[in-house]
């Protein structure tokens, strides 16, 4: 029997099983999961699981920023040992991006350390797909925001993305 994957909204009864999953996914920084239980509730409409056979596989956290409506900022993206390789982080950005209820985001920011190198090639091939211009910057440096305790993240701006008529011929 062939395994199925869904692609959905994440739900507050989520919380735990991303708690779960951020934890197996190193070096993703583990929030509390209190946290990854507002993460499914609160922003629901901007972050998605993925559910293989009925286990979370995947999940990318999401939200508006609030002083620009119109930009998606993506904040964590995990993918277990399970659905690495299948491209199934590219396919999670896009559901979201291709929702009714988000067709008015022009941009996508996210942030990567310079030696995430999955990261960026996920960023930068969803910015390639969707014909979209990417931009970057120093969003919290090592020194001045982290103290040295973590890498410096670069913020990546992808956009303006193309507007729901012209997203189908983007794929």
């Amino acid at each position: 029997m062939a395994s199925q994957l869904v692609l959905r909204p994440p739900r507050d009864n989520d919380g735990m099983a991303v708690h779960r999953l951020i934890e197996a996914c190193p070096p993703l920084d583990v929030n509390s999961a209190y946290c990854n239980l507002l993460q499914c509730s609160h922003f629901s409409s901007t972050s998605v699981i993925a559910e293989l056979d009925g286990t979370v596989v995947g999940f990318i956290s999401g939200y508006r920023v609030p002083q620009q409506p119109r930009t998606l900022f993506i904040w964590q993206v995990a993918v277990s040992e399970e659905g690495r390789g299948q491209g199934l982080a590219g396919r999670m950005l896009a559901h979201i991006l291709d929702r009714d209820g988000n067709s008015d985001i022009d941009y996508l920011e996210t942030t990567i350390t310079r030696d995430n190198d999955a990261s960026w090639a996920l960023f930068e091939g969803l910015a390639r797909k969707r014909g979209a211009e990417v931009r970057q910057s120093v969003m919290f440096d090592r020194e001045l925001h982290f103290e040295r305790s973590h890498d410096t993240e670069m913020l990546v701006r992808i956009g303006p993305l193309p507007r729901p008529a012209l997203r189908a011929v983007a794929h």
